[in-house]
């Protein structure tokens, strides 16, 4: 009886495929994991799908099938194919944003400070920068400046940073930024988000004054970001409106930067500027990360729906020893959000000043491992620019270059690396500053000293066995 329904759910799927008129018709896609290629061209020759791409090649496909279907009626009726070994829809995914304005991060007026002065942090950023990006409370708050910078340990290899893309060309940032890929266009290389943009609107913002000399303006971008520029350039760019999350993989990207400035940071654009994705495209940044040497991805966004194709691609990049860090999301909730929630991903949320939980941060022990610093920080913002923002995004940034430093600092010290894994990184990032009594924020607030000394005291068998939990 079952084959029955089947032959007449295939031919209704056949009369949805080819509808009597001639109208354009609309397609979801999928992402179908299967055992081979030859199984995947199989199962879409049965279920009328058309196989776009290939995420990752074996077992991991883009395929398409006419919007008509319905989708749940699809899973079920492949669920019994030995060609089928999960079917998931290619959902749509936004960068990590509140839902409620009330409960949205508000980027503060920038203190009006000059370039730097501090010879010892103008060579370690290798530019001269301004002194409310090198010099911020965050650096001294989670301690990176004195547990790490200070004692010479400024992060190496590779951070992945799966966002819009990071501007290579911000003097801040030039010589750590390396080739990385571009999934929206599905273009090797330098990726950033400036050809979202209209040429004038590009032209304007690459335009580059000694700005901070000639005084700044603070331009609200959108709740969680202003950008500071200067007074030509906010003129230039009155009545023109940027894309919801220009910049965002620049300004994530700054922070990491901050936090270990010897590291390469190696930008994957699976985000338009406008802040929209698809799973699709993060899976295959993420199995690129991995794949291409980074030690740490950085990903500040999240699903509110568990995804098992997403599940197995940090998997594997957990595997090959790469640490996973995402922020949690800014809607003020204890909800899961993904990848956070995997239990091999550093969960991260925001702190105020004082280390009070940020409003919007979203909370909760099977959430979040550690907290760090997420409002009014100042970091890189595309051209030769800095921005003013706030949000777990950039908690999220903070904690990826104190992974890569203590990561590094295995290295430099008694452990092999290959020997390092996410666990232990967890565990180091956990020994916090206790700034919540109630276990929301995971191990508590972002102390970089108690980190290293953890890393400093452990002793690692020959062999270890990575476990995938936040305890």
């Amino acid at each position: 009886m079952k084959r029955l329904h089947k032959i007449f759910f295939l031919a209704l799927l056949t009369f949805a495929l080819f509808p009597s008129n001639s109208s354009a018709q609309s397609f979801n896609t999928y992402i179908l994991q299967s055992p081979g290629p030859a199984q995947a061209q199989a199962a879409c020759q049965t279920y009328g799908m058309t196989l776009v791409s290939t995420i990752r090649d074996p077992g991991t496909y883009l395929v398409q099938v006419s919007a008509s279907v319905d989708p749940r009626s699809l899973a079920e009726w492949v669920e019994d194919d030995p060609n089928v070994t999960k079917l998931e829809l290619n959902k749509a995914v936004k960068e990590s944003r509140h839902q409620n304005s009330a409960n949205g991060p508000v980027s503060a007026t920038v203190p009006p400070t000059t370039t730097v002065t501090d010879r010892t942090l103008a060579g370690i950023f290798g530019t001269t920068a301004w002194a409310a990006y090198v010099q911020q409370p965050a650096l001294y708050s989670t301690n990176a400046y004195s547990a790490s910078i200070q004692q010479g340990y400024l992060g190496q290899g590779i951070i992945a940073v799966i966002d819009t893309g990071v501007d290579e060309q911000n003097p801040n940032l030039a010589a750590v930024v390396i080739p990385g890929y571009d999934f929206t266009q599905n273009v090797a290389g330098y990726a950033n988000d400036f050809e979202d943009l209209d040429q004038s609107t590009a032209h304007i913002l690459h335009q580059s004054t000694a700005h901070i000399l000639h005084g700044y303006n603070t331009v609200q971008l959108n709740s969680f970001s202003s950008a500071i520029l200067d007074a030509d350039t906010a003129s230039a760019l009155q009545g023109v409106t940027l894309p919801n999350d220009f910049g965002h993989g620049t300004m994530v990207a700054g922070l990491i930067h901050l936090v270990a400035p010897s590291a390469k940071i190696m930008p994957l654009k699976a985000f338009n500027a406008d802040g929209t994705s698809n799973e699709a495209d993060i899976i295959r940044a993420i199995y690129y990360a991995a794949d291409n040497g980074a030690t740490v991805i950085n990903m500040s966004f999240g699903l509110p729906n568990i995804s098992d194709a997403l599940m197995k691609a940090i998997n594997y990049a957990t595997r090959k020893g790469v640490v996973c860090v995402a922020s949690v999301g800014n809607d003020g909730q204890t909800t899961l959000l993904y990848p956070a929630a995997f239990g091999n991903v550093i969960g991260v949320a925001s702190v105020d000043a004082q280390n009070q939980t940020s409003v919007f941060s979203n909370r909760g022990p099977d959430l979040v491992v550690v907290a760090a610093p997420g409002e009014s920080l100042v970091t890189t913002y595309p051209g030769n620019h800095y921005a003013s923002v706030s949000g777990t995004s950039f908690s999220a940034a903070l904690v990826s270059g104190a992974a890569n430093v203590l990561l590094n600092q295995a290295l430099g010290n008694k452990h092999n690396f290959s020997q390092f894994q996410e666990p232990d990184v967890a565990r180091a990032l956990r020994h916090a500053n206790a700034c919540v009594t109630d276990g929301s924020l995971g191990g508590g607030c972002m102390d970089l000293n108690q980190a290293i000394a953890y890393i400093q005291s452990m002793v690692i068998p020959a062999t270890t066995t990575s476990t995938f939990s936040k305890n």
